[in-house]
């Protein structure tokens, strides 16, 4: 992706605010701070753990990244808890 459309992208991003599909097909606007549960063992963090992001970024290959304890971190380690 070139830097001119991400950049359009980010445009129209907050960095506090992810647009979530619930189970039940709601559509519903989740706000930082909120709290996920560890999936996936990722750096000092263990399975089950339960923490909450502070902030969204978007990578430069437009993945989702949680600011957690201020370290950035791919979504997929973790599950939102609604």
């Amino acid at each position: 992706m070139n830097n001119s459309l991400l950049a359009y992208l980010l445009k129209y991003s907050n960095p506090n605010i992810m647009l979530v599909v619930t189970n039940r097909n709601n559509l519903i606007e989740l706000k930082c701070p909120f709290t996920v549960k560890v999936v996936k063992p990722v750096g000092n963090f263990k399975k089950n753990d339960f923490k909450v992001v502070e902030g969204l970024k978007v990578s430069t290959n437009m993945k989702l990244v949680y600011m957690i304890e201020e370290q950035p971190f791919f979504y997929y380690y973790f599950d939102i808890i609604l």
